[in-house]
């Protein structure tokens, strides 16, 4: 039997449940997994700037291809519980991520040692399992374990807590014989599978909200060829757009109290069946006011996880299922159907969310400087294709841009949805772009979002990882100051300055070329919206010419409110900016506006 480290036992497996890349900051405790990875080969590593910046990697990284599973690599103490925030991220959002950590000697974890912390414990609420292995005999099958559990059930992360002295420790193990676990999924039944679609035929105006699982379980043309049988318009979640195009006559738009279309909202409150698959009935889309969104509807619900059905409300029926499985039984099921004339004509209730689609929009085209966000996501449109991967996480520009952009594609939207922290976007942009080199990878940006780990922009700089940055400014905290408005307070959320060293960016306060010029990458600002297309397709050329990440700063008005529910109620959107009444209002919506 070989014997190897315990350390470099882990990395083997790590090859052998298909992990080629890592992202992580060495350190002492650490160091013997390091030597490792050096040794072993066939793992490429993403030197952080900062540790939480590389669970934030792992995540993009995970989320871009079906099967992958980032990984991030720390040492002990703060670095595990700089990367909690990453775990609870991917969590929440059913993204498997491998966090490792090393540990203090097993002889001394309780003793205060230096950077000697329970991260096990800490990190159990926010992952599906988090081990401290006290015996290099126990690695193989933690590890083992660990990717059997990520990719089993409801997908999520696990944390791997390593002793220096376990890393260290040579035991008996022999490579070429090592198989993954089997994963478990819980599939539906066939029986099951009718009696929901007996609920489809009953219902007259039938919807599908298809969430995050449909795409987590790489089911999308499943779903796609399931609304085609039955002429079932889909809602996309925020999670679940891409899973069809934006322009397919199915696609009836989000809905939500922020990241909705009017659209959208509008077909859903005149729906009398509801189909969720793989869904959590979040609230930033159901809203608070459950009353209004269940309304006389009937509902069934997909999930792979058994305790999400009737976690939020009772559906009228549920099925505790992975949405591959479940989908392909809708199919086999819409099919026979079909082939048996048993399917009514949806024809007319298709047309319907058509005309919604074509009459109730936003207006984007707007001429002001100060920059109005609209416009900006406006020639966004006009700049990327529809292979254009963005990511994002949270503010009024991830708000503004889920109203205004087009998705196209499943995984060309990756959006921190349940946990969304500021900070996220940078790092996540460049996991996806090192999973995905050749995609045109464009993040969203806020300007506080930016700032929170602007330093892992030189990652990009370092590592080649080039990507395009839209950052929109306004020197504000403008989720926030929005939020504050029904407290008739704007406390605390005011970022502007008048920065010493840049006096021609007046109050906007913090110079983000200089400081983007300054970590080795490129950066273009933007102040009349002219100028906004030829400064993003510049973007992509200097991106491409010097493999880097490039910062499109827009200078936006100061204080923007974006269309959103202040009462948390779908029927209820307030739209502060004035509305789409003629074409050339929405020049780049996905239907050109009926009036």
């Amino acid at each position: 039997m070989p014997r190897m480290t315990a350390a470099r036992a882990a990395v083997e497996i790590l090859k052998r449940e298909g992990v080629t890349h890592a992202f992580g900051v060495p350190g002492a405790a650490i160091n013997p997994f390091y030597k490792a990875l050096k040794e072993g080969g066939g793992v490429h590593h993403t030197l952080a700037r900062h540790v939480e910046g590389a669970s934030h990697m792992a995540e993009g990284y995970t989320r871009t291809h079906p099967g992958n599973i980032g990984v991030c690599i720390g040492t002990s103490g703060p670095a595990g519980t700089d990367m909690i925030t990453g775990l609870y991220s991917a969590t929440g959002d059913s993204v498997p991520i491998l966090c490792i950590t090393g540990q203090a000697p097993t002889a001394v974890i309780h003793k205060e040692d230096f950077q000697a912390v329970d991260i096990a414990s800490i990190a159990a609420p926010v992952t599906k399992a988090a081990t401290t292995v006290l015996e290099a005999a126990q690695v193989p099958g933690v590890f083992q374990q660990a990717f059997h559990l990520m990719r089993s059930g409801r997908p999520g992360p696990v944390l791997i807590d390593l002793p220096i002295d376990v890393q260290l420790t040579e035991i008996d193990f022999d490579p070429e014989t090592y198989e993954p676990l089997p994963v478990y999924k819980p599939a539906a039944t066939r029986a099951q599978i009718e009696k929901a679609i007996s609920y489809l035929l009953e219902s007259e105006r039938p919807l599908i909200v298809a969430g995050g699982g449909v795409i987590s379980a790489d089911a999308c043309e499943l779903l796609v060829e399931f609304a085609e049988l039955t002429g079932t318009p889909v809602i996309p979640t925020l999670m679940g757009w891409g899973a069809l195009p934006d322009d397919h006559e199915l696609n009836a738009g989000m809905v939500g109290v922020q990241t909705s279309h009017r659209y959208g909202n509008a077909t859903f409150l005149e729906s009398d069946f509801v189909l969720g698959i793989g869904n959590r009935w979040a609230n930033r889309h159901t809203g608070y006011k459950l009353d209004v969104y269940r309304g006389e509807r009937t509902f069934v619900h997909v999930d792979v996880e058994p305790t999400q059905i009737g976690r939020i409300f009772a559906p009228d029926y549920g099925i505790a299922s992975d949405a591959r499985a479940a989908l392909e039984l809708f199919v086999e099921v819409a099919r026979e159907l079909k082939a048996a004339g048993r399917l009514p004509d949806r024809s007319a209730w298709i047309a319907s969310a058509q005309e919604r689609k074509a009459t109730l929009q936003r207006r984007t085209h707007f001429d002001d400087v100060p920059l109005k966000p609209q416009r900006v996501y406006e020639e966004m449109n006009k700049a990327f294709g529809p292979d254009t991967r963005y990511v994002t996480t949270i503010g009024l520009s991830q708000i503004a841009g889920a109203q205004m952009l087009h998705v196209y594609k499943p995984r060309h939207w990756i959006n921190c949805g349940q946990a969304g922290p500021l900070g996220w976007t940078v790092p996540a942009a460049l996991g996806v772009a090192t999973a995905d080199p050749e995609a045109q990878v464009v993040a969203l940006s806020g300007d506080y979002d930016f700032q929170f780990m602007i330093e892992e922009l030189a990652v990009g700089a370092q590592h080649r990882i080039p990507y395009v940055h839209v950052l929109v400014n306004n020197s504000y905290l403008g989720l926030i100051r929005q939020a504050q408005l029904g407290l008739d307070i704007d406390f605390q959320v005011n970022l502007e300055f008048e920065n010493i060293n840049s006096p021609e960016i007046g109050v906007y306060g913090v110079d983000h070329v200089k400081v983007v010029e300054g970590l080795g990458c490129k950066a273009i600002r933007v102040t009349e919206p002219d100028d906004l297309l030829p400064a993003l397709e510049q973007a992509k050329k200097l991106a491409a010419e010097f493999r880097v990440p490039v910062v499109v700063e827009a200078i936006l008005e100061r204080v923007t409110n974006i269309s959103m529910s202040r009462t948390m109620d779908i029927s209820d959107i307030s739209e502060f900016e004035e509305l789409a009444t003629e074409p050339g209002h929405a020049p780049t919506a996905i239907r050109p506006l009926q009036v």
